[in-house]
């Protein structure tokens, strides 16, 4: 398995991230995030799970159901070995597989948390084809930012939602499902959205992770 690693390796603390559904690990999203999280201290390791692999070498094969990408995701935390606290992740439906792996890995201590940027709570105009059920009981540490017009899950609809108490959210004020703000509606751009993260995830970590 390839891994796209950015910061430092003497970094407290190791975040990995899996890609979306529909483009690669070092899509403009991912590398936008990559770029602010690195940047506040954190070693960033980006993985592409086989399919999307697979399209590097002309194969074009649509994405199977999250719930077959578990393995994979496991594969990617055992291949990597991390030696400080790890929390897992990702953009989308990255950050869903992590979620679905999360309670496992924790309770093995081989994971301290878990990040989503964009969690899919449901697909866009299917408001009632919920992915939340495992969250209800959800034990690790998690943290998911999310833009409040997120057509996968508008703050709306997610404030009605049973969700763990371990979840907590960030709200970024009109960001889209890139976390994307329209700065003359919002007056924020995208850079203060992703300074406003990145400055969340460390606090987030101090208070719940650790060291």
């Amino acid at each position: 398995m390839q891994f796209l690693i950015d910061g430092s390796e003497d970094a407290l603390v190791t975040i990995m991230l899996a890609h979306g559904a529909g483009a690669p690990m070092d899509s403009t999203a991912m590398n936008a995030v990559t770029g602010a999280l690195s940047g506040a201290g954190f070693r960033i390791v980006r993985f592409e799970f086989d399919y999307m692999a697979a399209r590097r070498s002309g194969g074009r094969k649509p994405p199977p159901k999250a719930e077959l990408l578990k393995a994979n995701y496991r594969l990617a935390v055992a291949e990597l070995n991390c030696r400080n606290p790890l929390i897992i992740g990702g953009k989308s439906m990255g950050g869903r597989v992590a979620s679905m792996v999360a309670d496992e890995l924790y309770d093995k201590g081989e994971v301290a948390g878990l990040l989503c940027l964009g969690y899919p709570f449901h697909p866009p105009s299917k408001p009632h084809e919920l992915r939340t059920a495992h969250l209800e009981e959800l034990r690790t540490p998690a943290l998911i930012c999310q833009g409040t017009r997120d057509q996968f899950g508008t703050r709306a609809e997610v404030e009605g939602y049973r969700l763990a108490d371990q979840i907590e959210i960030l709200w970024l004020e009109d960001g889209d499902h890139d976390l994307k703000p329209r700065k003359k509606l919002s007056g924020f751009s995208p850079a203060d959205h992703l300074e406003t993260l990145a400055r969340t995830v460390q606090d987030w970590i101090q208070r719940r992770i650790g060291p």
